[in-house]
C-alpha cells in the first residue's frame, strides 16, 4: 500500500502543499502540462529551491500578470460557480476534476456559511482567484500522478493572532478555516501568524481519510514545501 502523510506540524497553504509535492518527487513538467489545460492565462509559476530556518526544500509561487483592464475585471467577477465551469470546460481529466471540485466545494461551503451567502454567489476575491485556482487544480493534478491507496494527516497547526484580508480583520484562524476543519484535529498558537489557510485546509478535508500523529510505517521519500513566513519554527510542510 502507497501511504502519503501530511506533517502539518507548521499548518499548510496551498503553495505550501505545491512546494512538497514538487520536492517529493512530483514531474514539474507535467504538473505543468496539465495545469495548462485550464483556460486561465494571466499568471505564471516559479518554483525554486529555498531554506526556512535551516530546512532545505522548494517554494512554489503563483505570479500574476494582469496587463489588461478586461482582464482585471474578469478575474475579479469569478464565483464558484464559474469555477466550477472552467474546471469542467477543461482537458483535465476525469478524476483531476472530481479531486478539484471536492476541494472547491469544501471552501466554497464554508465560506458561504460564514459570509450568508449561497454557494454558486461565493467570490474568490481578485488576485486570490487565480492562487486558489491554481493550489487546489495542481493539488488534484499531484495527487493523481502520485496514485496513492491512502492519505493520513498529522493535527493540523492554525498559529495565533489576526490576519487582513478583504473582510476585513479576522481572527487566526479565519473562520472559513475554522469551519472547514470541523471534525478534524487541530492545534493552535505554535507561530504568531495563520499557519493554515482556508485553501490548504480544503485540501486536506477534502483528500485525507485518517488523522494521526504516531507514524507507524516505513518513510520511502520525503518531501518539503516552504512557506513565505519567517519564524523560529520553519515554516515549512512536510510530506512522507
Amino acid at each position: 500500500m502507497l501511504v502519503l502523510y501530511y506533517d502539518c506540524f507548521a499548518g499548510i497553504s496551498g503553495d505550501m502543499n505545491l512546494g512538497t509535492m514538487l520536492d517529493l518527487g512530483v514531474d514539474s513538467q507535467c504538473l505543468l502540462k496539465e495545469l495548462g489545460k485550464l483556460p486561465i492565462d494571466s499568471y505564471k509559476i516559479k518554483f525554486y529551491r529555498d531554506k526556512r530556518g535551516g530546512i532545505t526544500g522548494t517554494k512554489f509561487e503563483v505570479v500574476p500578470s494582469l496587463k489588461k483592464s478586461s482582464s482585471r475585471r474578469k478575474l475579479q467577477e469569478r464565483n464558484y460557480r464559474d469555477v466550477t465551469k472552467l474546471i469542467r470546460q477543461s482537458k483535465l481529466s476525469a478524476n483531476v476534476q472530481k479531486i478539484s471540485l471536492d476541494i472547491f466545494t469544501r471552501l466554497a461551503e464554508a465560506e458561504g456559511k460564514i459570509h450568508g451567502c449561497k454557494i454558486n454567489d461565493v467570490h474568490f476575491h481578485e488576485l486570490g482567484a487565480i492562487d486558489s485556482i491554481i493550489d487546489i487544480v495542481g493539488a488534484a493534478v499531484c495527487l493523481d500522478y502520485l496514485k496513492v491507496d491512502k492519505i493520513i494527516s498529522s493535527p493540523i497547526q492554525l498559529g495565533s493572532g489576526i490576519i487582513h484580508c478583504s473582510h476585513g480583520t479576522l481572527p487566526v484562524p479565519a473562520p472559513a478555516t475554522a469551519e472547514i476543519l470541523k471534525g478534524i484535529p487541530v492545534k493552535t498558537g505554535l507561530v504568531p501568524f495563520e499557519a493554515t489557510t482556508p485553501t490548504g485546509a480544503a485540501i486536506i478535508a477534502a483528500t485525507v481519510s485518517t488523522f494521526k500523529e504516531k507514524i507507524d510505517f516505513t518513510p520511502k521519500k520525503i518531501g518539503y514545501g516552504l512557506g513565505s513566513k519567517d519564524s523560529s519554527v520553519p515554516n515549512v510542510l512536510r510530506l512522507f
